[in-house]
């Protein structure tokens, strides 16, 4: 009887030490105190996927280029001044050797330029119109102008400069000279630092000396080489003046 005890007593300390040699496994997926808990996944999670051509678990540093969103436009482009400018006055009415007109010799040959480089446009209009419609009329009123050296007022405002670096700008050949209002022009704003490109509509004086007088009159800026189109040519002969304008474009670095 005692022998028997002794077995019952052999056998549960047996049982007892089994117990103790197992893990338990809850405590060994268990998150230490006051961690935050890892998840366990069978596979690894995939990265967002890149909209910018970089993977988001890239450490690497991206440029402010690679950053901007598609279809942005950087500051330093808003800026660099890198756009061109068209500046016209042009006249319909009668024209010498061209008769009435509906559409000016000078704002045709403007149009051409833009649409060569891509330019904005603008149309210099006089504020107080006085200029009349037959030719004759007008050259005693452009002489008057001449003589008192006038500065008639035109509308609106030309767009900011700064936006610009090149400006092309043209007008009829009055009296050997700029039409007054240009020297209004000229004069109420500053195309400093701006490469301006002169441009005539003539019937016989050709460019008239208008690089010059411009550079007179901007001496801070830098004129390259004009061009000189006859009104008539602009009228009847726009194959021919497109061609002259792409040469002399081109010539421009256009």
């Amino acid at each position: 009887m005692k022998k028997k005890g002794l077995w019952v007593i052999i056998l549960a300390v047996c049982l007892l030490l089994a117990g103790c040699g197992r893990s338990d496994p809850a405590r060994e997926n268990a998150a230490p105190y006051n961690s935050t808990p890892v998840p366990v996944s069978e596979e690894p999670a995939k990265p967002s996927e890149p909209d910018s051509g970089a993977s988001a678990e890239s450490t690497e540093p991206v440029s402010e280029a690679e950053a901007q969103p598609t279809g942005s436009t950087s500051a330093e482009t808003e800026t660099s001044g890198t756009r061109t400018l068209v500046i016209y006055f042009s006249r319909t009415g009668e024209q010498y050797t061209v008769g009435v007109i509906d559409k000016g010799n000078t704002a045709i040959v403007a149009e051409m330029i833009a649409e060569k480089t891509g330019a904005d446009l603008f149309e210099v209009l006089p504020i107080d119109d006085h200029y009349p419609m037959t030719y004759s009329e007008l050259t005693d009123i452009a002489k008057q102008e001449q003589n008192s050296k006038a500065r008639p007022e035109y509308a609106g405002e030309l767009p900011d400069l700064s936006q610009y670096d090149t400006v092309f700008i043209g007008a009829p050949v009055w009296w050997g000279d700029w039409p007054m209002i240009l020297y209004t022009v000229f004069e109420n704003n500053d195309f400093s630092g701006k490469k301006l490109v002169p441009f005539s509509t003539h019937e016989g004086s050709g460019l008239s000396g208008f690089d010059k007088k411009l550079a007179s009159a901007c001496p801070d800026a830098e004129v390259l080489k004009g061009l000189a189109v006859r009104g008539n040519d602009a009228q009847n002969r726009q194959d021919s003046v497109r061609e002259a304008v792409q040469d002399w474009l081109s010539g421009l670095g256009y």
